[in-house]
């Protein structure tokens, strides 16, 4: 009997005897989000935005942060908010979804609030710069809210009829406890190691090297605007959400699948996997914990699916820290690398690399394949085996290719020694136009019929949908083509594997 059927089992018993249950294993709910998006959309787009200056990655004018990556409901939010000059403000809380093709429902209107212009926080030990700002209003999360990825819209209100307001977001994820078919963890972590609010102050702006151990990052702050491979202001206070999650998140509910959501803090609790029939990884998944490797190679152990839709995954270690005030999870530091560096890699970005010490488990025995030099690049996504079950139904033969599907990082090396693991596709990308690099997207089965498929590419969500706000991405002279009906037959493919 695998874990699933003995849930079953118990649970059915446990009802029979008249003994009460967790409220997960009696909250499954498979219709849950066909009913979300069955209800009216509204548009979340910022109309109105202006970041410092030209150079600036943030906006001064109205921004803010949350005191929680992810919270369920019934749990206390609190939102920090910081207005220069001083003026009173709205919120206004949307859930990302498909919503008839609108993107998000209007969950609260919030405010006005008076809002205060609040300190910039000088940069302590490790490089970090941590807000100890004010709550400028708090949010007990509805009963009646899913999860999902929500956004708050921050807007201005004039105080006349001839000032301008102004506009950025924040963000959160809210998470439950419920059986799913599948679990989408957002790549949080990863959107707050690039992030350089409020100068230039991410994980990769160390004068010593772009990949120096022992830098520091906090969640108490604000997200500036996405900083990686092109400039979208638009996107200021979101994270890296738009670029990678959103296309995601609006196919799956778009084509009504039993989803829920929660950041990769959430993966320190292996409950969080042992609920659901498989885990999503989408977009730039960078940036682990050694206790999520450990949480999700035991998963797949035990009978986890994983899609990794996603790419240079699980690549750096950075432990999760208590912020100065004490509350847990909110500083991540990095301290080593997955895996042990090839001695090319070594040679090719020993200026920007470690020196990395007592690196971390290998990657790929959760993934299949792992990040190569060089670590950037594009190329076309080329079918290797087309007789494989992921092609089915694409009529794509060996050869063909998706144009522009890998980028701008990939995985490589394949864990070819791994009983059962297949190449499904592979080929070559080009860094900087010049520089060659093989990627190689890959399938193992776990012990339990359950499934382990990497798709070898950050792009992968770009052949998906293309949602209200999003913006296709390009880099190192390449670039995704949109939507693609074969890598939505292809994630359906592997999504129906992963959920039996």
């Amino acid at each position: 009997m695998d874990r699933r059927d003995f849930l079953k089992t118990s649970t059915a018993a446990a009802i029979a005897s008249g003994v009460p249950t967790p409220a997960s294993a009696a909250s499954r709910q498979p219709d849950l989000i066909k009913t979300e998006n069955a209800k009216a959309g509204a548009s979340f787009q910022l109309t109105r935005m202006r970041p410092d200056s030209a150079t600036s990655y943030r906006t001064s004018l109205i921004e803010g942060y949350c005191s929680h990556q992810s919270v369920k409901a019934g749990e206390k939010l609190d939102i920090f908010v910081s207005t220069k000059p001083v003026a009173q403000f709205t919120l206004d809380i949307f859930r990302m979804g498909y919503y008839d093709g609108i993107g998000s429902r209007l969950m609260t209107k919030l405010g006005p609030f008076q809002g205060k212009e609040q300190p910039v926080p000088e940069m302590g030990e490790n490089r970090l710069r941590e807000c100890q700002w004010e709550s400028s209003t708090s949010l007990t999360i509805p009963d009646d809210w899913p999860s999902g990825v929500y956004l708050g819209r921050l807007s201005t209100v004039p105080d006349t009829g001839e000032k301008p307001y102004w506009q950025s977001y924040i963000i959160f994820i809210m998470k439950d406890d419920r059986p799913a078919d599948i679990l989408f963890q957002c790549s949080d972590n990863t959107w707050q190691a690039y992030n350089r609010w409020p100068v230039n102050e991410s994980l990769y702006t160390d004068p010593r090297a772009a990949h120096a151990p022992g830098v520091g990052v906090s969640f108490d702050r604000p997200y500036g605007k996405y900083v990686q491979i092109f400039d979208n202001p638009l996107s200021m206070g979101s994270g890296e959400f738009f670029l990678w999650e959103y296309p995601l998140c609006y196919w799956l509910e778009k084509e009504g699948y039993d989803v829920t959501y929660c950041s990769n803090v959430d993966n320190l609790e292996p409950a969080n996997l042992s609920r659901v029939k498989s885990m999503i990884s989408i977009g730039h998944d960078e940036y682990w914990d050694v206790r999520q490797f450990t949480h999700v190679k035991q998963a797949i152990q035990d009978g986890l699916s994983v899609l990794w839709l996603s790419a240079n995954d699980v690549y750096m270690v950075t432990p999760f820290t208590a912020n100065a005030k004490g509350a847990p999870n909110r500083r991540l530091t990095r301290e080593t690398c997955f895996g042990e560096f090839r001695e090319e890699e070594k040679e090719a970005y020993s200026k920007v690399l470690g020196p990395f010490e007592n690196p971390g488990p290998d990657e790929r025995e959760i993934i299949g394949a792992r990040t190569i030099v060089p670590f950037n690049g594009g190329g076309d996504w080329t079918c290797g085996l087309p007789d494989h079950w992921i092609f089915e139904g694409t009529g794509m033969k060996k050869g063909d290719s998706i144009p522009g599907l890998v980028g701008w990082e990939f995985h490589g090396d394949p864990d070819i020694g791994r009983k059962g693991l297949e190449v499904v596709a592979e080929g070559n990308v080009w860094a900087g136009g010049t520089r060659l690099g093989k990627y190689a997207a890959t399938v193992f089965e776990g012990p339990k019929k359950n499934i382990v498929f990497n798709a070898s590419t950050i792009f992968w969500s770009q052949g998906l949908s293309s949602p209200p706000g999003h913006m296709i991405p390009w880099s190192h002279y390449s670039r995704p083509h949109g939507p693609d009906g074969r890598v939505q037959r292809i994630t359906a493919n592997a999504i129906r594997r992963a959920i039996g």
